[in-house]
């Protein structure tokens, strides 16, 4: 069975999602991995599925005229669950949109070795929201990078909170 990364990009619609797990399903694809969202009005979904079919196969199984379809062959990689590295944390920024919100603060997670495990972004009006799950090294300085945070926020006048995510409450 070959691994495979699949992207969908469409417009939403009630059943996409349904339409595109169907089909992967009645070709015998098993879904190991996803993640779907909504942005700016279209789903987007990404995969990773295992099965026969070569990529090429997959992309004409789902293809639709109202879809965007890759596919990919990968190789399988070591699976980190959350804990298991270091840390885990939760990163919120809220402030007004700007360019470059996005880049400044995920420098300064790479630069302590800190691993975006999940990010969402949104833009209300004029206030732009990110919210991301990070883990961190167990060597990771919190404190230091915590004061890091507050002087991008401070630059990027947005409020940048960054809190231990408690296991009892997953």
């Amino acid at each position: 069975m070959g691994l495979s990364a699949v992207t969908v990009l469409g417009v939403d619609r009630p059943g996409v999602i349904a339409a595109v797990t169907g089909s992967l399903a009645d070709c015998g694809v098993n879904i190991q991995d996803s993640t779907m969202t909504l942005l700016g009005g279209h789903v987007a979904m990404m995969l990773l599925v295992s099965g026969d079919l070569e990529p090429a196969d997959l992309r004409k199984r789902l293809c639709a005229p109202d879809l965007v379809v890759t596919a990919s062959a990968i190789e399988a990689r070591r699976h980190f669950r959350p804990g298991t590295r270091g840390s885990a944390h939760v990163l919120t920024v809220h402030g007004p949109d700007r360019p470059g919100i996005v880049s400044a603060v995920s420098a300064v997670l790479a630069a302590e070795g800190g691993d975006i495990t999940g990010m969402s972004t949104r833009l209300t009006g004029r206030l732009y929201v990110l919210i991301a799950d990070v883990e961190l090294p167990r060597d990771a300085d919190v404190a230091a990078l915590t004061r890091r945070l507050a002087e991008v926020g401070a630059r990027l006048e947005s409020e940048i909170t960054f809190r231990p995510v408690d296991p009892d409450l997953l």
